[in-house]
Order: C-alpha cells, then structure tokens, then sequence
C-alpha cells in the first residue's frame, strides 16, 4: 500500500464525503500582497480526488515521504465504537478508548496507527464546529469543507443545512514532488485493508511540491449519519512518539470548543467568520473546477485560506447613508438584520405598497428570492421551506386582502410548529378608517394563531433605527424559540414608495457603528437549555423501566437528529415500535435482502390494519407506552390508545401545548427527542420486555405485511394503495417524499414498504455502526391537516431540504393549488422533484366514511366528492411542467424510473376512479383482518411452543434422522418412455425424523426425481448437512404461517439462504417441521394450517378432497378408454391422461376422442402434455379435441412464451404446470404473466416448487385470478400424499374464505392430483395411503381425518428401509489417524478460523468421501513446540507449512488427495498442488489468490500483516477481530443474520501469539508469487468465488486467463470459476449447500474420468435420460461401491434422444462436463 491510500476515503466512500464537480470560480484567500493561486489536482480514474491551494508551510513540520507515509498508512486499525446521540458523548467515548489502549502494553512497533470512530447525529454541526474554535487551542490546521454541493444549489452557507467536514490537528504530514504534467507518473496504488475506512489526506501545494496531512480529528457529515473520527500515528523517526500520539487526542478531545447549534442556528455564517479577520485576494483563482463549493483552511492563527465562506464585500455603511428616503433605510436595515439572523429565503408577492422592502430584498446580494402572484401558495411554500431546513423564510406581502390570504399557511405554521416571519405592508394610520383604497385593520390580524406581533410605525429619522433591528432580532426569536411559529410584523409606508430622492436625517442611525463594522445581529438571544435533572423525571425512568409490555410510538418528525435520536432509542429500549409515516422512520432501505429486518430493532408497520382483528384488538393491552414526535396519522392506532387507559403514556416533544385529544397523556415531556434519549441512555435504564408480547407482535404484523403485499401485487389494476407502496419503494439515498392529506398520507401509512431494499451508496459504514438501513424521510401539512397549499408546500419543501422530493397528492388538492405549478417552473435553488398526482376525479376519501352508506349518490357526487373532469395535462402544458399520465403498473413504475434519471420536473398523473378505489380498500382491510386473526389464533393456540407465562419459550430440535427407502411401483412412471419394458419398478427417497426436545417428533419425505434436475446424491450430502444444522435449533409458532415465516427461519436460524435448499429437500424438511409441531400441540398439520379446522371427525361433516386419476398412454385408444372408464366406475369424477407420449399429436388426439366417447361429458377430463410439443403440433392437437370439453390441458408447449398464444389460437383452457416449478426470487412478478382467462389452473407439486409455503404462494395467487389451486403429487410414497391431502384441504377452505371476502361465487370443489396413489406396490407407511369411496356421494375421495392419523401414527414398513443415516459424530485427533481410500478430501481454513469451520460440509460429504480438516499452525487448537526457537528465527512460511501438510498426508494417506482451501487456506491448498502436484488429485480453491505479483504492494502488505500480528498480542484478539471484520471484504457477511456468532467463533485459538505469528509469516506479502505458475499447473482446479465479492471474482478470472496460457482446448475444461450466488468473500459459511454441490461435481469429474460401457438399445425404444441415468446407475456401483457404500447415485445429465435404431452404444463419462456423449458402433447417422 502506498500513498493512495491516504486519500482511500474520498475515492471509495462518496457516501461519506460526495464532492462532486462544480464549474470554475473565484477563490478567496487571507494572504494579503502575495499573489498565489489555488491549486486542484485533476482526478484521474485510478487517483484519489486530493483538494490542494498553494500557500506557505511551516518549516519546523516533519514530513514523510510518500513511501513512508503508504506504509504507515498500510497499519491503520480502525476501532468502531458504539453510536452516540451528541459530540461531547462522542469525544468522552473516543477519549475513554484512547485511555484504555494506551494502558495497554505497548505493541513494539516502529511505526503504528490507530483510528477510533463513532457515529453520531446527522445534523450539520460539522461548520457551526469550525466557526466555533478559538485561535488560542494552537492546534493547527483546522479546515471546513462543505459536501454534496451541486452547481445551482447551495448558493450559500448556513448553519443549519450546509453539510460538510471539519478537520483540526495533523496526525501525519506528507511532502512529495508535485508536477500536473507528471501526475500520471506518481505511483499511486492501493491494496485491499482490514478498514471499513482509511483516513482522507488534504494537502497544499507550493514550489512544485504538495504537502498533505490527515487531521487528527475529523468530523463527516452525511445523510442519517455522521462520523466522528479520531486518527493517532507515530513511528520512530519524524513523527510522534507512541505515547505522544496519544496524548494528543486525549488533549484534543477535552480541549476542542463544542458548538451550540441553537445559537448558531439565527447566524449568517459570514458574519462569524469575520472574527477571524479574512482578507480579500482579488487575484485568487481556481485553475481547474473544484469539488467543493465552499471550504476554509486554517494553517495558524495568522494564516487562514477560504473559499465562497465570506460575504460578498460590501461598504453597510456608505449603502445606508445612500439609502434614496427613509423607507428606502428602513427596509434595507430589516432586511440586513434578516439576513445576519440567517434569513436568507424570501417569498415577495407583487404589490405596491410594499415596494421598499421586495427592493431591498431582491437588491441584497447574500439573499434568494421568489415570487409568486398568489399569496396563499406563497405562504405556504414558505412553510415548505421551514420545513425542509428548521429556519424560517420570509414572506412579503402588499396591504389589503393580501395579506388575509396568508391566514391559512400561518394557521397551519401555528398549527405544527414551524417558523415563519411575515413582512406585510400597511398604510400609514392617517389612511385608516378614511375608505383609502386596500386600506384595512391589520393590527393582530392573525389573533393567536402567531407567536408575536409587532406593529412598526411608519418609518421616520425621529424614531432610532436601534428599534426597527432590535424588532427583527426579537421576531426571529420569538419565531425559533419553543414553541415555534409564525411571527408577524405589520409595516406601515408612507410615499414615496420608489426610490425617488428625499432628504432625511443621518441621526438616526446613531448607534449602529459596531453593529455597521461587526456583521453580528444587533441582539443576540441566548437559548437556555432545559434541564432533563428532574425529580419527576425519574418517576418516567421507574415507569419504563418496569414494563413488560412497552410500545413506542414515533409521531411525526422533522429533524434528522430526532430521528436519529428515536432510532437509538427504539434500540436502547428493545420495544415494539410503531413509526409514523411522519416519522422518518417508517419508510427504510435496507441494505441486504439477508438481513433480518426486526432482529435489532422490531417495526410493526401495520398495526393499523392488524387492529382490525377483534382478537387483537382485545389483546393489544401495552403497559408502558412513550410517544416520541407530534401526533400520528391512524385514527385506529389512537383508537387503540385510548381502549389502553389508564395506562401510563410518555408523551416527548419539543413544545408545551397539549396534544391530547382523548385525554389520556399521563406524563407530558416539553424537549426535544435527542435530549430526551440522552437523558435515557444517561441513565443506564434497562428494560426487562416480554418475550411473548414482541413475539406476537412481530408474527402478526409478518403475516398482515405479507398479505397486504401479495394482495396489492397481486392485483392486476393499478390501484392507489399500490401506487403509494412502488412510490415508497421507489424512492432511495438522497430522496425526500412530501404526501398530501386526505388519502395519500393514510395510504403511505398503511401501504408504504417499510422493509424495501435499497442501493448500497460507498461503503457500508451504517451498517457498521448498528444500522443495516437508511431511512426516507417523509413531510406533509399535519397541522391543521388541510388540503390547500400542498403542491406549493411541497415544493418549499424541496428548496430547504435540498434533496431529491417525490410528492404524492391527491387530485383535488392538486387542483385546489394549481398556483403551486407556477412554483414549481422557477426551478429556485432545488433539486428535481417528482409529482404523482391520483387522479380519481374526485374526493374518494369520502367513499370511504359513513356518509357514503347514507347520502344519495348525486349528493355525494356534486357536495362530498366533488367530481370534476379537469384536464391535469393542460393545467401542466399551460405552465410549461412535464406531464405524464399513466393507466397500469407498468407505466407507472416506469415513469418512476425515468424521472430518477432526468433533471427536469414532472407530473405523473395516475388515473383511477372513486368506487375501483372504495372496493379495493375494502377487500385489503378484510383481508388483513383475516391475517391477523389467522395469526392471532395459530401462534395463541401452540401452547407448547408459547408459554403463556412471563416470557416466550420455543422449543429446540433435538436431532434429525433420515432413512433412505426404495418402494416398488405397480407400473412405469409416466415419464418412462412408452413400450419400453422392466420386470419391476423402484422409486426411492428418503424419510426425515425430526425430534424435538420435549420427545416430539415429525414425518417429512424427501423423494427427487431425475429427470427434474435433483437426483438422490445431491439430496443426501444437503440432508447430511441438514443434519447437523437443525440441530439446536429452535422452532416458532409463527413458522405453520407460511407466508415467509420458513424462509425467515432458514435465514435466521440456519444461516443459509433459503432458496439454497433443492425443492424436495426442502419441502421434506417443511413437512416434518409442520408434522412435528402438531404432534407437540396434539393437533395434525390441517389444524396448524387452518386455526377453523375441525380437530376431530365427529365434530362436524366428515372433510373429504377429491382426487383426480391418472392415466397413462400406452396402449390402444380403445385400451385407453377402457381403463378410464373402469376409473369412472370406481368413482372418480376427474382423470388425467399423459399425452405428447406418441408419435404425432393427432393419435393423442384420437385417444382424448374416445375417452370421451367411452365416458361422456359429466366426468371432468385433462390432459397433460408435458412441455414436449411445439406450438404447432400443440395447435393440431387442439384443433383435434376442441369439442371433447376438456378441464384444461396442462404445459401444451416447449415455450413458455407461447403458452398465451396456444390459448387464444386454440380457444382450449390451459394450466401451469413445468412453469411455476422453475419459481424463485419474486415469484409473482413472474406470475403476473399468466393472468390471461386461457389459464384456468395451476398445478402445483410442492416438491418441485420448493415446500408448502411457496406451494401456498402459487395457489393463493391462482385462486386470487380466479383459477384453480391443484396439489399433485409426483409419485411419492403414502407418507407425502398425507400430508398433499391435508394441504389441499387447506387450500379449499383458503378458497372459500377468498370468494366470500371477494363477493364471489362460492367456488367448486378441485380434484386434486394425488392419483399417483395407484402406482405404489409396495409403501413406506406399515398401513398403506388409502383412498375409498365416499358413502354419501359415491365419489373417490380421500379422508382428511385419515391422512391426518396417518402422519401422526407414521409407522414404517421396514422392508422399504435401504439405509439409516443418524448425525455423524466429528472426531479431533492429536495422534496418528490411519485414513485410507479411494477419495480423500483435505479442508483448509482462512485465517482466524478453525477446522470446525468445514464440520457442515464434511458431513454433508461423508457419504462419498473421506473427509479431513486440520487447524492449521497457530490456529483452533494446534500448538506450536518451538524451545523458544521463534525467538531465534523460526518462521511458518508458506513451505513450511506446506511441507508440514505434506508429510502429514504421506502419514495419513497413500493415496492423491483432493486439497479444498478457503482464502489463506486456499493459498496454502494452491501451493501445495503446484509444487507437490504428484500427491494431488484436484484443488478447489475457495476465494483464493495466488498472491501479489509487484514488490512494491507485497512490502506494503507484509508491513500491514506485521503490525496486524503485533496488535494482536499487544492489545487481545477482541479489537483485532473487530477491525477485521469491519473491512470492506466483509459487507456481505455482516449482513449474514448469524454474524454475531461467527465472530464470536473467531476466539477458539489456543496460541495468540503463534496465531499472530501465521498472519506475520503467511502474509501475502511475504508468500512467493504463484501467478507464473499457474502456466505449468498440471492438477485439475476449481477457482470458487462469491459472487458479491468483486475482488476475488477479478483475481478469478485473471487465474483461469493465467491457467489457459499456452494449453490447447483439451486440457483447460481442467480449470472452472463458479461463482456462488448470494454470497460475499466467506463462500462456505454465506452459501455452504453450493459450495458442496460445486466441490462433489468436480471431485466426480476427477474420480470417473474415462470409465466407459457397452449398452444394447432394443429396437423401437427410445433413449431417454432417466432410462440411461438406470443403467449408468446399476454399472457405477461395481466401480464405486469400496468408495462410497453399497448405494451408489449418479448425478443425471442431459443427452441426445433417438428411436426406432438398434445401435450398441458406449457411453463415456467426459471429465470435462458430465456430459453423456453417444458413440456409435454401427454405421447409423448420428441424432
């Protein structure tokens, strides 16, 4: 590493400091007489953006050079400490940490550094810092560099929204030569470190030379999160000593001057820069565009460098003394003293009387202005602006009704707290009263709803003009002091209201000399902090520190370091929080989709709809509630409220007034949410909450999140509710959302995605700090909750936050202020925004109130609604706004995507209608009420697994057993090729026995088959790793939910991503998890699916499913249609026939024909193709049987994207079969594309589509469209047909509930697929499947109530049993262990793990291979016998641990090993297969590299690793691993939901100081480069690589380009790359099921190579890839069976086909792919 690294930060984290280019400007520096320029260094692609000016340096500064300085910079730790809420926490925090390692040994290294970070409250504070320190503190430099500035925004300063970064103090000094011609040249590179984030470097450049330094202190500003650095370096040469360095930080933390943002807040910052007495160089210049728009650098007391950080230069003075007339000075001082209060937006409405001050205001060159000819909106978008950035705008108005039409924005300012300064002019006294034109009383015109009036006389040189500025300053103050608000000053002007010459007297502005000179405000008001040290206050510590059962409510909130502070709140507490649409909290991005969203901190986003359920209603007793932020939008959450008094309830926010409309606040806190969390986690309170009362909660709002997502996704239409859940989504880092009363706001409350995934913005740094989101800030006018002004508030909105808005409005209120439109066209100061506006011509939030029940539809329309037809495009064309207006989701996520990529502003219109809006509201309430009672009653219900007691329990599984069986079939599979003939039929799977502590058990079956890309070796090595796993494990009553619940618990608790799993090993382990909670409850797998199942037979009328039968093809027609009609008389009322069997389609047609002829038209027939037809022959198989009414027919074609086609040309009714088996990520959006009529059904085998819980996705889906739901089985045993038919059960009584709450019709019963019960001969069940015919109806049907017993009696039929596999116990051996075989696979491990880190996986491979894992020298439990040699020189290099592996293996084994390395292991395992290849069979290297192929990076590297090994046993392995993982090759491991414990595994070493010493000498620095010899390789490798990890996936393609050099075709399919989906660096732990699939695939290539048979194909028989798969089966186990067993599997491959040939064939295993590749014997034309 070198001197790139110093600057690492600004290139690698634009989420930490964004400096994006602005065009050239003037530059402003202090250095008077001496002409310097400002100096940029260009960026290059590979070099770091340096910011650089010219200026003298100090002689008596020690410098490194850019070498020395890389290798210093190559040691950094980094040490991430817990978040705080304030700077002087975070100080203390940083000070104490310092303390603490500095009373550690001393680490005996040369040269170190050391970083401590913090985060802390995303407010700007980091410029009000700056501007606070005293030259006296003598720490030097210090600067201020704003951030996220773009060209047109920002124009200047303010204390409360400019963001940037603040620096103090140089921890180290850099000088090099400097030449822009030569920058090129500079060798700047950059290794990969341990560091989250590297120190940023600033320098100067003087004489050809740059100097840079990295502060000491360093404060980073960004969006919901700050940065809070402390960097300490030292070396034994020119910089500090050890103890030096640190106590530098230690004074600095203490000494450093803290600001006071409130009193900051009412500054300009020019005027408080102006202490610092800058100085103007006119010959400043910037040479090339800078990155920041603003900076300050002080290099001493005297020396001080700034940049657009001055006001511009201007003579106050001689500009009041030139003032035209008295009005004329008096409206110039208001507005000065506006603006040195901070004011520096103000709203001007045309008007004459009010002339002297829009003049002085648009004359002022620090001040933005806007105008608009409607003061309603304008008063509004002042507001806005308030809003977006906590400071008031100015509003002028003219006199008369002018001013009346501010009344509505200053009612909603009262309303909700937000400052506002109104400026209206008056006539003069004498004009009152007198009939004078626009002459009204404006004397207290807005009563109370303003915090202060002030009249002011009309100007006179009588009166001092002390008066008019100590007028102003109390304004302001009474504006932005508690409560805030607006403020109202009515100025009288008498003529001449121009500028026209009239004398007036100089004396009057006797007094203002210092206040002329200091650019200060005249009066400056002090802001006294309340004290949180209250007596009272500990009542409310006692309250909440005794609850049980507390919930915190987050209400609207504005400030980003309020909601900041509730965030670390809501973690400190550990309560259910419910967060307000306003709270800022409510819409989150998380960063991973592995990530679980609740496991920190627990969001139950849908209360509200969850209170529908009367159940949870009467359940929903909190003990404690504390409310943080004003009041919240649901009505049924305050309804909720006042059901729980008396109860104690804490009400926090920053104003006196009562906001209490039920009367049932029992304490009410006046101060702010930070000082209020601080007061808390001050006090150390800790809290004791129910386990059950958080579990519930969480398991309820799962399940109603979930049922509002499929129901809004789901549906066809685009709906409003959809349209604020894809806006919410939409809307990512640097977006704002502004929502409009009535409906939007309460649609983004209840529908908004709270849990979404959003873009990873740099590096992950809040992720590091706790927090695995971002969240989206969201505003809107709740104070008087009014629908007028909302547009132009919105866009005021826009212009204070300085963000990217997105607003959601209604149309009414869209046309209620279309002045707003004109607003938004001035394009002032702001970013882009987005406008949706819901057009459904009217006010639909009226259909949805009692009034709609009992008003006559005209009335509705013309006095509630106000229906309208209002053209919104051309109220936008007439404006000159971009319009758009979209009809379907599609358009509409479409629209959304564009305008995040364009800069101009645009209206999206989404059309919609009153009654589609009141309808779709109404189905999503009862469903959510459904889901909330269904999950209320399921998890109330397992009391086994929810102890009703003080605290939640769950029960653990104790251990899973499988055994495998084989059955034999009475007939064929129906994918057996027709006319070929066996004498006996098998299919085989495997039982899983799942044990649960408490003595329970539960059945599952897990039965691949073959040709569906599963066979019965790749299920074992998953059920082996299962094995292991589950172990331990614990089980919830959420889990018979399904609606995510499983994938949940397979992230969660098993760590692995739960699309991982094969389809039937998953659906096996769903079953016996179901079966096994039933049996703990007493109940059957219907009863936990169902809460209204019967639980017993006599209870009600007996449940019965209809079962469909199947029929093969082979045979005659006649034979055909016999056999159906046998089926028939037995009593079945559905069939199914296997088509696309025969030779073209019409002699499958032939046979539906007579079918049907034979059985007539009461018995519902189907027919399944398969996927075996074109769309052709699909069409003439149609054409043929158009008139047989066939139910449907199933996959007609090979194309999925002619399935819609087929049903349109044909007119025959389709259903989904081979389609929805292949369903993965997002599996509706995939569906989505088969809402067509045409298809009628789905067919849905839960082991193919990957358990009952996606089975319960896709049948919901269907059954939501409209379509059939049927369950088929696909040939498994008894066991797995039980539990089908208590699952179709299921989905029948699922189905009748769906048509009631859509009004449908009731729907008929489904015959389910689950005839394949017929071809089972033999059965794992000791009592076989039984299917009878119902007494009642005469139909076939089988028993609920039996499959039940069944599941819950499971006996096995031993003869079925081939083989029992139980855990396998993993040995630890310190002695010799004799490993012979064919097959051994050696495991080495990364740095800092351990061989247990491979037990998963070596189980999971036991079964074909010996497995072996060391702990590697210094690692786990090896120990290292030395005599002290270490001292002497010994060293664990690369051939010496090599060489110990080595003769290791020639002890353990004779024969080539397969060598399977992760990271340093995978160096090692590279190694030894390069150097000892003879003793090598195969290498899989898992994210490996062959090392570092420069000298210059390998020096860095092994300086690095020294001082890593050094810290490690200086100061412990704690910090050590925490530095570790907190790198960037990590992201995608913190994100795994078992991180915690991984690193809490990282402990399990014996030997720190040998461990130390691995990571010294195995350094890559100091491993010989093996890139050269990766051309002469001779040993098979397996490169594997994670696919989120974009480092290793380069080293891994360079590996396979470096493998491939100078070697023919024939030798590179040697070498493979995969890349494992959902994982990162740590491939094994983050992926482990692909990573065994990956490493047997490539062992079997090397075990099988060049094996071959000889095969006779009987003529007329078709070669199929199951019939080969049989007899490569059969003739493997002679070659295999010593390896692995007397069961032997092959892993099914795709080959060619070919009929009606007598041909011998030979089939040979190529090593390169598997694939089976026909050689012909005879002289026959290849297929």
């Amino acid at each position: 590493m070198n001197l790139h690294n110093i600057m690492y930060l600004t290139t690698s984290s634009p989420s930490i400091l964004p400096f994006p280019s602005t065009t050239p400007f003037k530059t402003t520096l202090n250095i008077p007489s001496i002409r310097r320029r400002f100096t940029y260094l260009p960026h290059h692609n590979h070099l770091p953006n340096i910011k650089m000016v010219q200026c003298s340096i100090q002689e008596n500064i020690s410098f490194l050079k850019p070498e020395e300085a890389e290798l210093l910079l190559s040691t950094c730790i980094t040490h991430t400490l817990q978040p705080v809420l304030t700077l002087e926490s975070a100080l203390q925090k940083i000070k104490d940490s310092v303390l603490l390692l500095k009373s550690k040994p001393f680490c005996n290294a040369k040269a170190g550094m050391y970083r401590f970070q913090v985060a802390v409250s995303p407010g700007s504070k980091a410029l009000s810092w700056f501007c606070c320190q005293d030259p006296s503190l003598g720490v030097f430099p210090q600067f201020f560099v704003s951030t996220g500035v773009e060209k047109g925004i920002d124009k200047f300063l303010s204390f409360s929204g400019t963001r940037g970064v603040f620096g103090v103090g140089a921890a180290v000094y850099v000088k090099a030569k400097f030449c822009s011609a030569s920058v090129d040249q500079i060798s700047f590179r950059r290794c990969q470190s341990v560091d989250l984030t590297q120190p940023t470097a600033y320098g100067l450049v003087e004489n050809e030379s740059f100097y840079m330094f990295v502060p000491q202190i360093e404060l980073v500003e960004s969006d919901g999160l700050s940065i809070l650095t402390a960097t300490l370096a030292w070396n034994d040469s020119s910089l500090s000593a050890y103890e030096d360095a640190f106590d530098a930080i230690i004074y600095l933390t203490t000494a450093l001057a803290m600001p006071n943002a409130d009193n900051c807040l009412n500054r300009c910052v020019g005027s408080v820069l102006r202490k610092f007495n800058m100085m103007v160089d006119e010959h400043a210049q910037m040479e090339n565009a800078s990155l920041s728009s603003h900076f300050s650098l002080r290099l001493s007391a005297t020396v001080a460098i700034s940049n657009n950080m001055l006001d511009q230069s201007r003579d106050i003075s001689c500009s009041l003394k030139e003032s035209s007339n008295i009005n004329a000075l008096w409206a110039s001082l208001m507005i000065e003293e506006c603006y040195r209060l901070g004011l520096t937006y103000f709203c001007i409405a045309p008007g004459s009387r009010s002339s002297p001050l829009a003049i002085a205001a648009t004359s002022h060159p620090m001040i933005s202005c806007i105008a608009c000819i409607d003061e309603r909106s304008l008063a509004f978008h002042a507001i806005g602006y308030a809003r977006g950035c906590h400071k008031p705008a100015v509003v002028i108005t003219s006199s008369g009704t002018a001013v009346s039409n501010l009344l509505p924005a200053v009612v909603e300012a009262s309303q909700d707290f937000l400052p506002l300064l109104l400026l209206t002019a008056d006539r003069p006294p004498e004009l009152l009263d007198t009939g004078a034109n626009q002459a009204i009383n404006q004397v207290n015109h807005y009563g109370s709803f303003v915090r202060h009036f002030f009249s002011l006389p009309a100007p006179t040189d009588i009166v001092s003009t002390r008066m008019v500025l100590t007028t102003i300053d109390s304004a302001v103050y009474h504006s932005t002091s508690s409560p805030c608000g607006p403020v109202h000053i009515n100025c009288s002007f008498r003529e001449p209201l121009e500028n026209t010459p009239q004398e007036w007297s100089e004396s009057c502005l006797k007094g203002l000399e210092f206040w002329v000179s200091s650019g200060q405000p005249f009066t400056s008001y002090i802001h006294s902090h309340n004290s949180f040290r209250h007596s009272n206050l500990a009542d409310v510590l006692g309250i909440i520190q005794g609850s049980k059962r507390g919930l915190l409510l987050i209400g609207a909130i504005y400030k980003e370091d309020d909601i900041y502070a509730a965030l670390l709140l809501a973690k400190h507490l550990k309560w259910p929080v419910i967060a307000d649409i306003l709270s800022g909290l409510r819409l989150r991005k998380y960063k991973s989709p592995l990530f679980d969203p609740n496991d920190d901190v627990l969001f139950v986003d849908h209360l509200d709809h969850s209170l529908l359920s009367a159940e949870v209603k009467r359940w929903m007793k909190p003990d404690v509630i504390v409310q943080v932020g004003s009041r919240i939008t649901s009505k049924r959450i305050s309804q909720m409220l006042q059901d729980c008094s008396p109860c104690p309830y804490i009400l926090v926010d920053n104003h006196p007034s009562r906001h209490d409309p039920s009367h049932i606040l029992t304490h009410r806190i006046d101060g702010s949410i930070s000082q209020f969390t601080d007061w808390v986690l001050g006090s150390s309170v800790t809290t004791h909450i129910n386990r059950k009362w958080s579990s519930f909660l969480r398991s309820i709002n799962m399940m109603v999140d979930w049922e509002l997502s499929f129901v809004i996704n789901s549906e066809s239409s685009l709906t409003e509710p959809y349209v604020a859940r894809i806006t919410s989504e939409a809307l990512d880092y640097g977006y704002t959302m502004f929502v409009g009363n009535s409906m939007p706001i309460r649609d983004a409350d209840m529908y908004g995605n709270g849990s979404s995934l959003g873009e990873c913005i740099g590096n992950d740094t809040s992720s590091t700090f706790g927090f695995p989101f971002h969240w989206i800030q969201v505003a809107g006018n709740r104070g008087a909750s009014g629908i007028d002004g909302l547009l132009s508030t919105a866009v005021g909105f826009a212009v204070g936050h300085n963000k990217r808005v997105v607003c959601l409005i209604g149309d009414v209120s869209f046309l209620h202020d279309t002045n707003g439109l004109a607003l938004l066209k001035q394009r002032i100061s702001r970013k882009q925004m987005t406008i949706i506006v819901v057009n459904n011509h009217g006010g639909a939030i009226f259909s949805l109130l009692p009034i709609a029940n009992t008003a006559e539809e005209e009335i509705l329309n013309k006095y509630f609604y106000t229906s309208h037809n209002v053209g919104i495009h051309n109220l936008c064309s007439a404006h000159g706004v971009k319009h758009v207006h979209v009809h379907t989701k599609y358009e509409l996520q479409n629209a959304l995507i564009k305008s995040q990529h364009e800069e101009v502003d645009i209206v999206i219109e989404v059309e919609s209608s009153i009654d589609a809006n009141k309808n779709f509201h109404s189905n999503l309430r009862q469903f959510a009420c459904q889901a909330a009672s269904h999950a209320f009653s399921t998890i109330s219900r397992l009391s086994v697994l929810n102890s009703f007691s003080q605290d939640y329990v769950s029960i653990k599984v104790s251990k899973l057993e499988t055994f495998q069986y084989r059955i034999q079939l009475s007939a064929p599979l129906t994918t057996t090729p027709v006319g070929e003939l066996h004498s006996k039929h098998y299919r085989e799977g495997f039982v899983l026995t799942l044990y649960l502590e408490d003595g329970s058990t539960g059945i599952g079956e897990v039965a691949p088959l073959g040709n569906h890309k599963e066979n019965l070796l790749d299920v074992k090595e998953q059920l082996r790793f299962l094995t292991h796993v589950i172990e331990g494990a614990p089980l919830y009553s959420s889990l018979p939910l399904l609606k995510g619940s499983f994938s949940n618990w397979i992230s969660t608790n098993l760590g692995i991503p739960p699309d991982s799993f094969l389809p039937s090993v998953r659906c096996g382990l769903e079953m016996a998890i179901l079966n096994a909670i039933a049996a703990a409850e007493g109940s059957t797998m219907l009863n936990l699916l169902h809460p209204n199942a019967p639980k017993t037979e006599c209870s009600t009328k007996s449940l019965n499913v209809k079962i469909c039968a199947l029929i093969d093809s082979d045979g005659t027609p006649e034979e055909v249609a016999s056999l159906a009609a046998t089926l028939v008389d037995e009593g079945f009322t559905a069939i199914k026939l296997k088509v696309a069997r025969r030779a073209n389609p019409v002699e499958d047609a032939i046979v539906i024909q007579e079918i049907r002829k034979k059985i007539g038209f009461h018995v519902q027939l189907r027919a399944d193709a398969n996927r075996k037809w074109s769309f052709d022959q699909a069409v003439q198989f149609g054409s043929n049987v158009k008139d047989c009414a066939l139910q449907y027919i199933e996959e007609p074609v090979n194309d999925e994207d002619y399935i819609i086609k087929f049903c349109e040309e044909t007119g025959l009714p389709v259903a989904l079969d081979e389609t929805i088996d292949k369903l993965r990520e997002n599996p509706l959006k995939m569906l989505a594309r088969f809402k067509h009529s045409g298809i009628v059904a789905v067919v849905i085998k839960p082991s193919f589509v990957g358990g009952f819980e996606k089975a319960a996705l896709i049948a919901r889906w269907a059954q939501q469209q409209g379509k059939m739901a049927v369950v088929s089985a696909a040939f498994e045993s008894g066991l797995a047909l039980s539990a089908y038919v208590q699952f179709s059960c299921f989905l029948e009584m699922q189905n009748a509930e769906l048509c009631k709450i859509m009004k449908n019709e009731p729907a008929s019963r489904v015959a389910h697929g689950l005839g394949t019960y017929k071809w089972l001969k033999e059965d794992v069940t000791a009592e076989p499947f039984c299917i009878r015919r119902d007494a009642v109806n005469g139909f076939m049907e089988a028993s609920v109530f039996d499959a039940g017993r069944n599941l819950v009696n499971f006996n096995i039929n031993q003869n079925s049993v081939i083989q029992r596999f139980k855990a396998e116990e993993v040995r630890n051996y310190q002695l010799k262990v004799d490993v012979e075989g064919d097959n051994v696979i050696v495991f080495l491990h990364g740095f800092l793990g351990t061989s247990e880190d491979w037990i998963p996986i070596m189980k999971a491979m036991s079964a074909s291979s010996r497995c072996i894992a060391f702990d590697l020298p210094g690692h786990g439990g090896s120990k290292m016998h030395t005599n002290n040699d270490m001292d002497q020189g010994a060293n664990l290099s690369m051939k010496v641990v090599a060489g110990i592996l080595h003769k290791l293996l020639l002890i353990l084994t004779t024969s080539k090993v397969t060598v399977v390395g992760y990271s340093m292991g995978a160096r090692i395992a590279l190694y030894i297969a390069l150097r000892c290849n003879y003793m090598v069979k195969g290498a899989v290297l898992i994210s490996g590299s062959p090392g570092l192929d420069n000298e210059v990076k390998r020096k860095v590297r092994s300086v690095k690793d020294d001082f890593l090994a050094c810290a490690i046993i200086s100061y412990g392995l704690d910090l050590f691993i925490e530095t570790w993982y907190s790198g960037e090759l990590w992201r995608s491991l913190r994100s795994h939901p078992q991180f915690n414990q991984i690193v809490a595994s990282r402990m399990k070493h014996n030997d720190v100081q040998a461990l130390a010493k691995a990571l010294s000498d195995l350094s890559t620095g100091r491993q010989p480069s093996l890139w050269d010899d990766l051309k002469h390789n001779k040993s098979p490798l397996l490169l594997i690589v994670g696919d989120r990890d974009e480092k290793f996936k380069k080293i891994g393609h360079s590996m396979c380009l470096k493998l491939e050099e100078g070697k023919d075709d024939s030798v590179k399919h040697l070498h493979t790359l995969v890349k494992i989906p959902d994982s990162g660096h740590a491939v094994h732990i983050e992926n482990p099921l692909h990573v065994i699939n990956s490493i047997s695939e490539f062992v079997t290539r090397q075990d099988y190579d060049g094996k071959t048979i000889d095969i006779t194909v009987a003529n007329k028989a078709i070669v199929t890839e199951q019939w080969v798969n049989e007899i490569l089966l059969a003739h493997t186990r002679q070659w295999i069976g010593g390896l692995v067993g007397l069961n032997v599997e092959w892993r099914p491959h795709a080959i060619c086909s070919m009929s009606n040939k007598s041909v011998t064939l030979q089939l040979c295993i190529d090593t390169k792919c598997l694939i089976l590749q026909l050689f012909y014997m005879d002289e026959i034309p290849k297929p």
